[in-house]
């Protein structure tokens, strides 16, 4: 899921506080652009403080910016919110699976039984985590069922809501397995942050099959 290796769940140092992958703030641009043009996405990210986009591969980025972005869009367009931040999460996924997962491993990962692939997609989600988690702390808390967490998630940080914010994230989970695991798995924030939870909780079970 990255070039670099950091330990799991672990940002990057930086001057400028922690970072966290570009295609968090790359991937809401062409979201919002066609919802509102680019003068809504001009709007949302002026208020959020961001008035340079960063390359597509320039690298990681400071982590403030794209958490302003997000918790910008969500007072600005609160209804429409959760679904536009789970089309960019999806987004994301797909330019993880074509850029950053080799052809080899995902051939592998296909070919294997769901109870096998799961864990090695969960250990390189947990190994590259600084791209999506930022200063947070990430952890692979079960295989069976697949539970991941985020404690201190930047994105939500210093929000507070009645329900969970981090379709994102979860947007960027269900992908990557839907995709590598199982087409029928599908991944629900049940604990957040924002709600006043330790950790952002993201479970990943199988659809019911439909009947015939």
């Amino acid at each position: 899921m990255g070039k670099g290796r950091m330990p799991d769940g672990a940002a990057p140092p930086a001057a400028g506080g922690a970072l966290i992958g570009p295609n968090a703030l790359l991937q809401l641009i062409p979201v919002l652009d066609r919802v509102g043009g680019p003068d809504l996405r001009a709007r949302i990210f002026a208020r959020a403080g961001v008035f340079e986009i960063p390359g597509r591969d320039g690298g990681l980025i400071p982590e403030g910016p794209v958490a302003r972005v997000h918790q910008e869009l969500r007072r600005e367009l609160p209804d429409m919110a959760p679904m536009l931040a789970w089309e960019a999460g999806k987004r994301t996924g797909d330019y993880i699976l074509i850029n950053r997962i080799p052809r080899g491993a995902q051939a592998l990962l296909k070919a294997l039984p769901a109870w096998a692939a799961a864990p090695l997609l969960a250990r390189a989600v947990a190994k590259h985590a600084w791209t999506f988690a930022g200063s947070g702390r990430f952890s692979v808390v079960s295989m069976r069922p697949l539970v991941f967490e985020l404690a201190d998630n930047p994105v939500v940080r210093g929000e507070h809501a009645d329900h969970p914010l981090c379709h994102w994230h979860a947007a960027v989970f269900e992908r990557l397995f839907t995709r590598l695991v199982d087409p029928r798995l599908r991944c629900a924030e049940t604990a957040c942050c924002a709600m006043g939870a330790p950790a952002c909780r993201f479970e990943l079970t199988r659809a019911p099959a439909r009947a015939r």
